[in-house]
């Protein structure tokens, strides 16, 4: 008598299949697209921005500051108040250096203003402040 034998039926294969592979492509495809996507940047507020005819777009602007009609200063979507400026313009520098600073500014807003978050920007150490425009 054969020992170990006692269950020679033919099994029925099924096929397995490996997702392992695809999971592995997926998963890069996932980690390419988060590395190439370009993040909309956004001050906070809709300002109406004063047209210009030698508007050009800015490409590296990684610091928005946004000042409405009412004297609003808002820099990432936060409402910050003017003796705050200075010190978000040098933390959000700090973290990328060869950024810039744009100042959306509403067509009734102060000039005052405008000047002193310059003035902040410039102090923060950002040599390049720009204005944001319409184009005509």
């Amino acid at each position: 008598m054969r020992r170990g034998f006692s269950n020679l039926t033919p099994q029925s294969e099924e096929g397995d299949i490996d997702i392992t592979p695809m999971l592995d492509v997926v998963f890069i495809m996932l980690i390419f697209f988060i590395v190439t996507a370009s993040f909309v940047k956004e001050s906070g507020i809709e300002v109406n921005r004063p047209d210009a005819s030698t508007a050009t777009t800015q490409s590296r602007a990684n610091i928005l500051i946004a000042i409405n009609d009412l004297g609003e200063i808002w820099i990432n979507k936060r409402k910050v108040e003017e003796s705050q400026v200075r010190a978000n313009i040098e933390r959000m520098h700090a973290e990328n250096p060869q950024g810039s600073v744009v100042i959306q500014a509403d067509e009734e807003a102060r000039t005052r203003l405008l000047v002193a978050v310059m003035d902040a920007a410039r102090q923060a150490g950002v040599t390049d402040v720009s204005l944001a425009t319409e184009e005509r």
